[in-house]
């Protein structure tokens, strides 16, 4: 496997910001990330591919694996393509609560509003999207795991709110910022980091092309977007 320059730096970056967290805060509080954490991503096609060698899921686990000594943490990718917070409910046994993890983080909400639009496929209502994320959450933490919630991303990456699914997306965007809070999860708010930076780079307005290569599917650039965002709370 070909591993570019400005990949491995990347990861030499990531490590180092991730282990300087843990070298200055010994000692003063407890850290999100805990020595022997083992971490299972779950949700749709976005973490089914972020397993492949650029995925942020890969990005990830080769910056924690830097820090072996450290953390010794464990990296499970558990996405399935085109899952819906339904779906995540179905499986939460098999591919999540089975394998004992110490941190889940939960990855959804594309499919559950893209599929509106698609035929033959069918969306997940605002409701069943909040009931289902707050039950999938409690069996995860009545296990004692933590959890870290996305809001889900984009669905098209024109910055002037006119991709065609960009109200809906924000209206299911609230609803994870809203779960995370209830049930006391840590919030990565990718919809509002997505927005800012594309405001900023997506100079054109382009559709895709930015962070992602067809409106949804992250780019490398994305992946490697979506790893920072997710290590900026692991190393918290």
């Amino acid at each position: 496997m070909r591993i570019s320059i400005r990949s491995t730096c990347r990861i030499f970056t990531y490590s180092v910001l991730l282990a300087a967290a843990f070298v200055v805060g010994c000692g003063v509080s407890q850290h999100f990330l805990q020595k022997g954490d083992r971490i299972i991503f779950f949700g749709d096609s976005i973490t089914q591919l972020g397993v492949k060698p650029k995925g942020y899921v890969t990005i990830i686990q080769d910056s924690l694996r830097a820090l072996r000594g450290e953390i010794n943490a464990e990296v499970i990718g558990a996405g399935i393509s085109g899952n819906k917070v339904t779906d995540l409910q179905k499986r939460l046994q098999r591919d999540v609560l089975d394998k004992k993890p110490t941190v889940v983080v939960i990855y959804i909400g594309i499919n559950d509003v893209w599929h509106y639009a698609l035929p033959n496929l069918k969306g997940t209502p605002k409701e069943e999207f909040e009931s289902g994320l707050k039950e999938i959450i409690g069996a995860i933490q009545n296990t004692g795991a933590r959890v870290i919630l996305c809001t889900p991303s984009v669905i098209g990456e024109k910055n002037d709110g006119t991709n065609p699914q960009d109200a809906m997306l924000d209206q299911y965007s609230v609803i994870s910022r809203r779960v995370a809070k209830d049930t006391g999860s840590r919030l990565c708010d990718l919809r509002k980091m997505f927005t800012e930076y594309l405001k900023s780079h997506n100079l054109h307005n382009e559709e895709k092309g930015i962070l992602t290569y067809d409106r949804v599917h992250l780019s490398d650039d994305g992946n490697r977007f979506v790893a920072e965002q997710l290590l900026n709370i692991l190393k918290e």
